[in-house]
């Protein structure tokens, strides 16, 4: 792409329509800029538009592409086109610091994102004047600049605060520190002069206040990993001014907001996580320091509004006494009744209460709510901070804590019994105190794992949880019932299973509450309820217990789907998909209706797919209903198709890239149903499925690959007689993810299934240009993965086409190559074959070239034969890998928010291990014994003296075993 005026023009017009509402007129448009992208110069063009054009929408549009566009293209993925040529990549790094310093604040934001993806890859390698330029910087004195910089060099370092301790990481930030720590440093003190300067001047403190916000974070973010020696000889300068930051009070920087925080108290936030991080990390160096900050961290909370613009700060500043108080080092500092009464009293009851803002969300922001109190993204809302610090109290003073809050629930229950109408809130504190007090442990699979054996759980449960759980209006009090609910979560392995089974009908009842945290909860509650585990491996909860109110429970979650605000609710589509799984064949009965509402709701997502996980569990849930239906009786498989197939062709038609790999896996679940023949709608597909453009999208193919494999083993036969044309675009799919690291075992999947299905005749032609590939791979770049798929494919031929068959095609391509195969590869390295069905391959295989290869018996090769009888023994009786039972009822289906590139695997779309040897062989060890019997017969004594001379006497001893069990004897 030439940079020209007609380009800019063009690709400001395509800009304007990606902004379209209308999806006829935007996806077009993205899809072209799409397919443009890998041209030259495009990352130029759009940077020329995003500093040049005079429409400021587009100029913001452009930079957003421009970041999107780095953040897919720019890591180089091996065996994957790089799409961004190496001139575009020098000219972005050359001018990219310059632009963003110079643009806008909202463009700035984008590029300085830019920066820091490129600085991820490149960075100190390929960008080493990076940092010099930005420090340089500094000295302008214009703060439009510094802030750009600052902001930059934030997202650069953050990383630094969750990676692992490595030596190429420990270089980096010994380079960042040597150039970058001063400079910060002088900075930091030049602009807190200025703040003194200007401390009238609301404007110039505003910029000012953002700066030292930013230093704060990178101080943070360079002292994460270890305390660097620069920082320790400088800790009086910044530590001095820190402790001054928090005791400032200026008027002018005070907001009228009572939601945003302003730059006061992000600033404050920031110094109270800077002082946890050193009072957990450098105690010793940070004690002379620890008193001041607790004072000036208590005077905060003490006087800190109930304001939401305070959360941050508040929970920060929480988090700091919590990480302070779990120190034995400070346990002296707590140790006073006294003490702790202030803290529960000043500190932790008032940031349990439930405040008029949390009353909002609950009710207007329920996604948010949720989000931050189910998912555990509360880490800054003053509750979770309180809990912490509960938590952190109770580690030395379990005994003095429990006593002070004891009294607190019951007055708090008290109060709320007096008027429940009006104290509710009351409640709720009680409720979350008990529930902070009581939980010692916890994980997201199991709930609580660890209580406080001062707080009696159960006893709660009946008094005071199960009452509203029963109450018969489940509208009243809804904040009070989704209380209830979590209760029960939260403390599922805790509860006895009576309490839980007595719980499950009124949470079915809730599933249809009018509040959506209420009902979301609900689902989430039955959910986790049903993954739990009881004796023997099975469900805690069984089918059985559950048939009394299958009926509602499928009734109520479909219905649920229907509540305003849970369209797309992926709590409740999660709960849909376990309760199939736990019902299983109970659900039968309803599949008809509900099938129904899968199909029109996948219909309707489809057309714009915006909740991931909502998705993925619909997926899932649909593949149960095939599964288990189809077990019961398998000839129902075409109704399925019947409702599938329309939405499935408007998915594929429309590309609906998000939902394509999905679609793939449940065709291959349906089709792996059928028996062995392809329905015409299948093949009608079929010769799309090779297209290239599927293929480039590396989360379409282990779908595709599976897909193709039920293709194959389905219908092999009809492919070669009515698809003979399609059979080289086939083999092209393998040869393209043969070439790649990433995707080569994919390749192997396909090329087994062709050996091992397709009518030998109608591949004769390709043999030997495939084993020619696998050279050429081998030859390129020999990975342990590609020789352990490697070695599978050549006894798998082997196998099928017989010893004398793999001995001749080896040597035709090359004389005594078949020998260099068994010396170089199979030898050495048929130890790594790891899974049951992989060894059983290989050991037939093996078994097969030393006793039905007559090259083996006299020629050259001979001299081999012993070494690959002892590699066999080594495979049968050398340790290999335990594997764990696929328990798939638990499967913790993961997060797959990802849509990108990553493939998300349908857990229950789970395909059966297939053995392509089956029962013809049930024990390679007495298949051994018989063949090396049979082939003593055919040349008396050759055997026995050719063990008795080359053979270890440890694998001569297992194969006399081996004799024995078959009772053969060696002639």
């Amino acid at each position: 792409m030439e940079l020209n005026d007609a380009n800019l023009q063009t690709l400001t017009e395509f800009l304007q329509k990606t902004l379209d509402p209308d999806p006829s007129v935007r996806r077009p448009a993205e899809k072209f800029l799409e397919s443009v992208e890998g041209n030259q110069n495009y990352p130029i063009l759009l940077l020329t538009l995003l500093e040049k054009s005079q429409d400021n929408v587009i100029r913001v549009c452009a930079a957003v592409t421009f970041k999107n566009y780095i953040k897919r293209n720019w890591r180089i993925v091996e065996d994957e086109p790089n799409k961004i040529s190496e001139p575009d990549r020098t000219a972005i790094k050359a001018n990219i610091v310059n632009l963003m310093l110079s643009s806008p604040e909202q463009i700035q934001k984008q590029l300085s994102d830019a920066i820091s993806i490129i600085g991820r890859e490149d960075f100190p390698q390929k960008w080493p004047d990076l940092l010099r330029e930005m420090v340089n910087r500094f000295q302008s004195g214009d703060f439009h600049i510094i802030n750009g910089v600052l902001r930059t060099a934030h997202s650069l370092f953050k990383r630094y605060r969750h990676e692992f301790k490595s030596n190429e990481l420990w270089i980096e930030i010994k380079l960042v520190l040597d150039t970058f720590a001063k400079p910060l440093t002088e900075l930091f003190k030049a602009t807190i002069e200025l703040c003194q300067t200007h401390s009238t001047d609301v404007n110039a403190l505003k910029v000012l206040f953002s700066s030292l916000t930013l230093i704060s974070k990178l101080f943070y973010s360079l002292n994460f990993q270890d305390l660097p020696e620069f920082f320790e000889d400088n800790m009086d300068t910044w530590m001095a001014n820190f402790h001054s930051l928090l005791n400032l009070d200026n008027k002018l920087l005070q907001t009228d907001d009572e939601e945003e925080a302003g730059l006061l108290e992000l600033l404050k936030s920031q110094i109270c996580d800077n002082a946890a991080l050193y009072a957990q990390k450098y105690d010793e160096e940070f004690q002379p320091y620890l008193p001041q900050f607790v004072t000036a961290i208590w005077n905060l909370l003490v006087t800190t509004g109930q304001e939401v613009k305070y959360d941050l700060l508040v929970s920060n500043a929480i988090q700091f006494l919590a990480s302070v108080c779990e120190r034995p080092h400070y346990k002296h500092l707590f140790e006073d009744q006294n003490t702790l009464t202030s803290i529960c009293e000043k500190v932790i009851v008032p940031n349990m209460e439930f405040r008029s803002a949390d009353e909002e969300a609950f009710e207007d922001n329920s996604e948010e709510y949720i989000r931050r109190d189910l998912e555990g993204s509360d880490i800054d809302t003053r509750r979770r901070a309180a809990c912490d610090l509960v938590r952190g109290l109770c580690k030395f003073f379990e005994g003095p804590v429990t006593g002070i809050f004891s009294g607190y629930v019951n007055s708090m229950l008290g109060e709320y019994a007096k008027n429940p109408g009006v104290n509710w809130k009351h409640k709720d504190a009680a409720i979350y105190l008990v529930t902070s007090l009581a939980s010692k442990a916890q994980t997201q699979k199991h709930g609580i794992t660890q209580a406080n054996e001062l707080v009696n759980l159960t006893e709660f449960f009946v008094n005071h949880i199960l009452t509203d759980l029963k109450s018969p209006n489940v509208n009243e009090f809804p904040v009070l019932k989704a209380d209830a609910i979590k209760y029960v979560m939260i403390f599922r392995s805790q509860l006895p299973k009576e309490q839980l089974l007595q719980a499950v009908p009124l949470l079915v009842a809730h599933l249809q509450t009018e509040s959506t945290v209420q009902h979301t909860y609900a689902a989430h509650a039955l959910e986790r309820l049903f993954t739990m585990r009881g004796p023997n491996n099975s469900t805690l909860i069984s089918p059985t217990e559950i048939a009394p109110f299958t009926e509602q429970l499928l009734n109520n979650l479909f219905k649920a789907l229907a509540l305003p605000g849970s369209s797309e609710n992926e709590y409740i589509m999660k709960a849909i998909m376990r309760s199939f799984s736990l019902l299983q064949e109970a659900i039968v009965p309803y599949i008809p209706t509900l099938i129904g509402q899968l199909t029109h709701k996948l219909l309707l997502v489809s057309k714009n797919p915006s909740k991931p996980h909502f998705n993925h569990y619909l997926f899932e849930s649909l593949c149960l209903s095939i599964r288990i239906t189809c077990k019961a009786n398998s000839a129902t498989v075409g109704s399925f198709e019947e409702a599938l197939f329309p939405v499935f062709t408007e998915i594929l038609q429309n590309d609906v890239q998000e939902f394509v790999p999905y679609v793939f896996q449940v065709m291959s679940l349906l089709l792996e149903i059928h028996s062995d023949t392809i329905p015409p709608s299948y093949m009608a597909l079929f010769p799309h499925l090779l297209q290239p453009v599927l293929w480039e999208r590396t989360g379409n193919i282990p779908p595709l690959v599976r897909l193709l494999q039920a293709y194959l083993q389905k219908g092999g036969s009809t492919i070669a007689t009515s698809a003979a044309d399609k059979i080289p675009g086939l083999l092209g799919v393998f040869q393209k993810l043969i070439a790649s690291k990433a995707n080569d075992h994919q390749g192997f999947y396909l090329l087994n299934s062709i050996i091992e299905h397709m009518p030998p005749e109608s591949i004769t032609q390709y043999r030997k240009q495939i084993f020619i590939l696998l050279f050429q791979r081998l030859q390129s770049s020999k990975t342990t993965k590609f020789i352990k798929s490697f070695l599978v494919f050549i006894n798998l031929y082997c196998v099928k086409y017989g010893a004398i068959a793999l001995q001749e095609i080896f040597d035709n391509i090359q004389p005594k190559m078949f020998g260099m195969v068994l010396e170089k590869i199979v030898i050495p390295d048929v130890q790594k074959i790891s899974g049951q069905v992989e060894k059983k391959i290989c050991a037939v295989g093996i078994t097969k070239i030393l006793t039905e290869c007559p090259a083996m018996m006299d020629t050259e090769y001979t001299k081999l034969w012993s070494p690959l009888l002892q590699a066999l023994i080594g495979l049968f009786e050398l340790p290999e890998d335990d594997s764990i039972p696929d328990d798939e009822h638990f499967i913790d289906i993961e997060d797959t928010p990802g849509y990108q590139t990553a493939f998300s695997q349908l857990a229950f779309a789970g395909k059966k291990e297939h053995d392509p040897i089956g029962d013809a062989v049930s024990n390679p060890k007495i298949l051994l014994a018989q063949s090396l019997h049979k082939l003593s017969t055919a040349c008396p004594g050759r055997v026995p003296s050719m063990l008795s001379t080359s053979l270890n006497a440890e694998a001569l001893q297992f194969l006399q075993g081996y004799l024995q069990a078959a009772s053969v004897q060696l002639v």
